[in-house]
């Protein structure tokens, strides 16, 4: 288990482009017998730092399910494991740099140590009703998750606005 907080920044290149960053510790049941972070375990990372970006937003998963019948799935998911994650080590988790589709969305996400880039990541999260097939992202969700879109002037950030 992880010990955790989070916090919105803005990206230095893009003011108008927010990243929620989730913090983590690393502790001795991440990590295999010689205090290396098992790789699935970046995954468990960045599922909780999305669920975070979204709570920071105003979007609950149960909420969401409740009310617009709806959860969120993973489709799709890239990882570059670039550096070890340790025993002990602070980490980060930025996710950000969203695309909006119709019944899903893109998000980018790093797993940092200090300035070091330790994981990417690129995942596809589908939209998905109680029958299990595929629906429409809510235009609550795009609002709220807007301030984390890739820009403020592609076509994807403004799906909520078009629709």
């Amino acid at each position: 288990m992880a010990a955790a907080m989070t916090e919105v920044s803005h990206d230095a290149q893009d003011a108008a482009q927010a990243t929620h960053v989730f913090l983590l510790r690393v502790y001795y049941e991440d990590t295999d017998s010689g205090g290396v972070v098992y790789y699935a375990n970046y995954l468990k990372y960045a599922e909780r730092a999305r669920t975070e970006m979204l709570r920071a937003a105003g979007i609950e998963h149960g909420a969401l399910k409740e009310g617009d019948g709806m959860v969120f799935a993973v489709r799709r998911c890239e990882v570059d494991f670039l550096k070890p994650a340790r025993l002990d080590d602070p980490l980060e988790i930025h996710t950000g740099n969203l695309q909006f589709e119709a019944a899903g969305l893109w998000a980018d996400q790093k797993v940092r140590r200090g300035k070091d880039d330790l994981a990417r990541l690129k995942i596809r999260l589908a939209c998905v009703g109680p029958a299990g097939r595929p629906v429409r992202l809510p235009k609550t969700c795009c609002r709220a998750l807007n301030r984390f879109a890739a820009s403020a002037t592609s076509d994807t950030a403004n799906t909520a606005e078009r629709e």
